[in-house]
């Protein structure tokens, strides 16, 4: 039987590094383009697999990309610059990267070759925070990365050539290609090292997915691409929908001296505040497998190795 062929842009950042050993482990072909912007070497750990390759570049490069399109049953546009500060420190890679090198690959594919991409639930902005965002829910991106990936996806829900498009909710877990400046990373962090946190819009609400069950996501969305073709799906735990303060509680949980401090003057510049239903996703097939509490307990191992074992601090 075949094995079908994947090309993931940015594969060597933080969800990539996770979702390239995914695939391989259940027989895909990968192939990674990246720039390695950030001097990451989290794919090395694969370059004996015969499954795996490697291109280095850019994902706006055109020339490079209409060179090795065409090998590919699939392609998983992962490269971008996430999250609001880092999008507006560099608006014009913001918008070249996120959006138009997604259409670039857009229409440079065949009609053969599908995509799936990831975009955020960031997409629906500031909202009560107590009604369910489904995928029929107005977007309303309060910042640039949240308004450059909803144009991108709305691009490819436009193209003629179909594509499935996952609304990520906020994902955390360990990764070769660590990050920890998402939230559930963040505040493990700040309750493993600092043992306090000051919140700000504490009653704010967001979604949340472990990573490893967004590479699974992926994996169900290549397999039944054809049922979820054309369409959005939000993707993130439907037990997971918590405000600021509900998530340093449940981290305490597990680092009892974590102490807590809502800060009364002064204001978060993230302004998301959403709960979302992920029903749509899950009446497909699809489950999630990873919990919170997983993850809380995998972040508290992984910083203890990332800090290199201070032996000082009662993990």
């Amino acid at each position: 039987m075949k094995r079908e062929s994947v090309l993931i842009t940015g594969g060597a950042g933080y969800i990539g590094s996770v979702l390239t050993g995914h695939l391989l482990d259940n027989g895909f072909k990968v192939t990674c383009l990246d720039d390695l912007r950030y001097g990451q070497k989290s794919l090395i750990h694969y370059a004996g697999n015969p499954a795996f390759d490697f291109v280095y570049g850019d994902c706006r490069n055109k020339n490079l990309l209409e060179e090795i399109i065409g090998k590919f049953d699939f392609i998983i546009p992962l490269a971008a610059l996430v999250g609001a500060p880092i999008c507006d420190s560099k608006p014009v890679e913001a918008e070249t990267i996120n959006r138009d090198a997604v259409i670039l690959i857009d229409n440079l594919r065949s009609r053969n070759q599908q995509i799936i991409f990831p975009t955020t639930n960031s997409g629906y902005g500031t909202t009560t925070g107590e009604t369910f965002c489904t995928e029929e829910t107005p977007l309303n991106p309060i910042t640039l990365y949240g308004r450059t990936k909803v144009e991108a996806e709305k691009s490819l829900l436009d193209s003629e050539k179909g594509a499935i498009t996952m609304r990520l909710a906020t994902v955390f877990g360990a990764s070769p290609r660590m990050r920890t400046d998402l939230l559930v990373n963040d505040f493990v962090l700040k309750a493993v090292t600092d043992r306090y946190i000051v919140i700000y819009e504490k009653d704010f609400k967001r979604n949340y997915i472990h990573i490893k069950d967004v590479a699974r996501a992926f994996e169900h969305c290549i397999n039944n691409f054809d049922v979820m073709k054309n369409q959005a799906y939000n993707l993130g735990l439907s037990d997971a929908n918590l405000s600021k303060i509900e998530l340093a509680e449940k981290i305490k949980e597990h680092i009892p001296d974590f102490e807590i401090i809502n800060g009364e003057i002064g204001s978060d510049p993230d302004k998301r505040n959403y709960i979302v239903s992920n029903e749509k996703i899950e009446k497909t097939g699809f489950k999630t497998e990873f919990s919170l509490d997983y993850g809380i307990k995998e972040l508290v191992k992984t910083y203890k190795i990332l800090l290199k074992g201070n032996q000082d601090r009662n993990y």
